[in-house]
């Protein structure tokens, strides 16, 4: 069933790329050789999209294009356009974030197409100053801590474009998860003993996770998600938005740091912790559990669509995952031998593609 699986995205992936090739050529656009973002673990998605690097034939000017003809990644890629401009119309977060350009937007021959301005960086967010990674993060945290489904001018419209999770949505999602990943690992008796754990420690703090609540916050925001210019942060996944905790966001851009920069990670924890109330930095803790809980649900559903080496790098990934739950289960930081075994034993198992594509996403 993998096999058939890798195989079927290959095969739609081929032929969507000359049927975007050729419509691209069209209207003035050029890809680039290598296509890094169609390549490695990206089918795994079962995201039927192609995202594409070239270039403007007039100007050379270098853009990104999201092409697809399924119907129902047409839909998302409206929305994400139509979240784009609300955010715009309503100056987010008072011109902290930056949009890139849009180039051009068109349906044709049963594609949409949707085309923006590559956004250049002088050098990845990682190979930042760690300072001035902090204050990059801290920035970006507070920008959206701005806007309160109560209080905010605009809050109605943008409400109803992104959505809302409230605590009780946050532990259905959770009950949810564990749920799916007890059936595939029904005999694991620890792995069913730490999500035991991580749903009895979201339910009993139910409140603490609404006093924080109706807040803007971007649940995937991480370095491939944001480009840096500048004094200008840009964007680039405006489908990641909800009212929800205010700390998801955190959440999610700190448990990525626990395996890319422990530095970064350490001083953002220590910073809610000294400079606001303890129950800011509870909830912080609970929306790390909710999205460890998350990714670790991810991974157990990709194990059906990987091969060889990537199914078995993603079961290391979920055993991973497990160690870093635990250890904010415990509000502790993970052991860092634990991390740099990981982090060897992932270089290890990725493909060259997908080293490729790592590269060129933080």
């Amino acid at each position: 069933m993998a096999i058939s699986y890798l195989k079927n995205w290959e095969e739609f992936r081929d032929q969507e790329l000359i049927k975007a090739t050729l419509l691209l050529e069209q209207l003035g656009f050029s890809l680039d050789t290598k296509q890094v973002h169609i390549s490695g673990e990206r089918y795994l998605t079962g995201n039927r999209k192609l995202v594409l690097l070239g270039f403007r034939n007039s100007d050379q000017k270098p853009v990104v294009m999201k092409v697809s003809s399924d119907p129902a990644i047409i839909s998302e890629i409206e929305d994400e356009r139509r979240s784009r401009n609300i955010l715009k119309e309503i100056n987010f977060a008072y011109h902290i974030f930056s949009f890139p350009p849009e180039i051009l937007y068109t349906h044709k021959q049963g594609c949409v197409i949707f085309i923006t301005e590559f956004i250049e960086q002088e050098m990845t967010f990682l190979e930042r100053p760690l300072a001035e990674q902090f204050f990059i993060a801290l920035k970006a945290f507070e920008a959206q801590e701005a806007i309160h489904a109560t209080t905010y001018e605009h809050a109605n419209i943008i409400k109803k474009v992104f959505g809302i999770f409230t605590a009780q949505i946050y532990l259905e999602k959770i009950k949810e998860y564990s749920r799916d990943i007890e059936i595939v690992f029904q005999d694991d008796k620890n792995l069913k003993g730490v999500l035991d754990r991580a749903h009895e420690f979201i339910a009993n703090n139910l409140e603490t996770i609404d006093i924080y609540s109706n807040f803007l916050t971007h649940w995937d925001f991480v370095p491939h998600n944001f480009r840096v210019w500048g004094s200008e942060i840009y964007l680039l996944d405006h489908a990641a938005l909800r009212f929800g905790n205010k700390y998801e966001s955190w959440a999610r851009f700190i448990n990525f740091m626990t395996l890319y920069n422990e530095k970064l990670e350490q001083a953002l924890l220590s910073y809610v912790k000294n400079n606001r109330d303890q129950s800011e930095y509870l909830s912080l803790r609970l929306m790390r559990v909710f999205r460890l809980v998350e990714i670790i649900w991810y991974y157990t559903n990709t194990l059906v669509k990987a091969v060889g080496d990537l199914h078995t790098l993603n079961q290391k990934r979920i055993i991973f995952w497990t160690k870093v739950l635990e250890s904010v289960l415990a509000d502790q930081p993970v052991s860092r031998n634990i991390v740099e075994e990981y982090k060897r034993i992932r270089d290890n198992l990725r493909s060259p593609e997908e080293k490729e594509r790592q590269k060129k996403l933080h």
